[in-house]
């Protein structure tokens, strides 16, 4: 983590909403480059809900908020494509393409970014398959790997444009408890390498297994978890 960096994200008195409703009220959050945070919280409290305001998908309800070089009060409609691009996103459901081969599931990632360079595409699918341990089953289709292979083939979706940032909502939510683990192991080792992760989860066990920073949001508000030692 480099602390003498500008933050990544940062939050100025925000007001989350659902895409209804406020459920977090006056948000100040500051994440710096390289930084490992959770973001936790009863079911319904809010969490999610902060995940898809960084993403574009919900309007921010009120105050400021960045990031990168994103502002989300003044975000366009045109602007939320670029957003995205910038960060890599890992869903609880995979949510991976289950008529094409992993390999295709990331070249079809690629090309909605605007790569045309076949081999270049070729170099950055296996960069990542190498990256999450999934060289040797690029030919594979979804439904022929566990859950928690699944999950390492989003992972490696989310790292292909090299983002500074990763949004993990529940990302270890359908797997196992030793599934589970493999999959922060990677994230750590990820975050390890420079690219700050916000995670959300419910799974205080993890929380306490691979220490991080922790938010929680509780009665509409986010504070941060004090730290023992």
């Amino acid at each position: 983590m480099n602390t003498d960096a500008s933050p990544i994200v940062v939050f100025r008195s925000a007001d989350i909403s659902n895409g209804e409703v406020t459920v977090v009220e006056g948000l100040n959050l500051s994440i710096l480059p390289g930084e490992f945070v959770y973001l936790t919280g009863r079911v319904g409290c809010g969490k999610t809900s902060v995940i898809r305001t960084l993403t574009g998908e919900n309007p921010l309800a009120g105050g400021e908020a960045r990031v990168g070089e994103f502002d989300l009060g003044s975000l366009k409609r045109k602007q939320i494509p670029y957003l995205r691009r910038s960060l890599g996103i890992v869903f609880q459901d995979f949510q991976l393409l289950m008529d094409r081969s992993i390999e295709d599931n990331l070249r079809f990632a690629l090309q909605a970014t605007d790569w045309k360079d076949k081999g270049a595409m070729n170099e950055r699918i296996g960069q990542v398959l190498d990256a999450v341990g999934l060289s040797k089953k690029a030919y594979k289709l979804p439904h022929q790997l566990s859950g928690g292979e699944q999950q390492r083939a989003a992972i490696a979706r989310a790292l292909l444009n090299e983002p500074p940032l990763i949004l993990a909502d529940e990302p270890t939510g359908n797997l196992d408890e030793d599934t589970a683990r493999d999959i922060m192991r990677l994230l750590f080792q990820i975050n390890g390498r420079g690219t700050a992760v916000i995670m959300v989860t419910h799974n205080q066990a993890l929380v306490r297994a691979f220490p991080a920073r922790v938010l929680v949001i509780e009665n509409g508000i986010c504070r941060e978890q004090e730290t023992t030692v």
